[in-house]
C-alpha cells in the first residue's frame, strides 16, 4: 500500500471530519487523479522531440505517456489538425500516491529557491493546477541525456466542492504551500 494512501487513510480523513464536521466518511475528500502535460512547441520542425518529450514523461510518470495532437488547425502557430503538439499521463490509483508522494517529498525540494507552491492555482471547484518549469528536478531523468528543458502542468483532480476543502485535503496529505501567496 502506498505510503502517502496509508497517510490518507489515518490521518487526513479524521482530520477533514474534525475541521468540516461532515456526517458521513464517504463525504470526505479524496484524490481521483493527477494528470501531466506537457507541450512541445518545436514539434513540428523536430520530429525527434515529441518521441524524447514522451520517453522522459512515461519515466517521470512510471506509466507510458500518450501523444497528443492539434485539434483545429491554426495559421498563425503554422499548425496543422492531427499535428503531434504535446504529452500527456492520467495517473490513477496506485501510481498517482507514488507520483505525489515523490513529487512532494524529492522533485519539489530540488526547485532553485524553492518557497512552496501558490494558493492561488485552485479553480473553484477544489481542483490544483501547478507548473514545474524544468523536468530536471526528478531523479529519473539525466541531465547529460537532455535534449532541452521542458516544462510541465500537474493538475490534482479532487471530489472536494469548494476550494478550501480541495486545499485543506493537499496541505494535510502534504503539498508545500507558500505562507503568503
Amino acid at each position: 500500500m502506498p505510503r502517502l494512501k496509508d497517510k490518507y487513510t489515518a490521518e487526513v480523513v479524521p482530520a477533514m471530519i474534525a475541521k468540516f464536521g461532515y456526517k458521513n466518511i464517504m463525504e470526505v475528500p479524496k484524490l481521483v487523479k493527477i494528470v501531466l502535460n506537457s507541450g512541445v512547441g518545436d514539434a513540428r520542425d523536430n520530429a525527434r522531440a515529441i518521441e524524447v518529450a514522451a520517453e522522459e514523461m512515461t519515466k517521470i510518470a512510471g506509466q507510458r505517456a500518450m501523444i497528443t495532437t492539434a485539434r483545429k488547425s491554426v495559421a498563425n502557430f503554422k499548425l496543422r489538425q492531427g499535428m503531434k503538439i504535446g504529452v500527456k499521463v492520467t495517473l490513477r490509483g496506485d501510481r498517482m500516491y507514488y507520483y505525489m508522494d515523490k513529487l512532494i517529498n524529492i522533485a519539489l525540494p530540488r526547485v532553485r529557491d524553492f518557497r512552496g507552491v501558490p494558493t492561488k492555482s485552485f479553480d473553484g471547484r477544489g481542483n490544483y493546477a501547478m507548473g514545474v518549469k524544468e523536468q530536471l528536478i526528478y531523479p529519473e531523468i539525466n541531465y547529460s541525456d537532455v535534449e532541452k528543458i521542458r516544462g510541465m502542468d500537474i493538475i490534482f483532480v479532487t471530489t472536494a466542492k469548494t476550494d478550501e476543502e480541495g486545499r485543506e485535503l493537499l496541505k494535510l496529505m502534504g503539498m508545500p504551500f507558500a505562507q503568503n501567496s
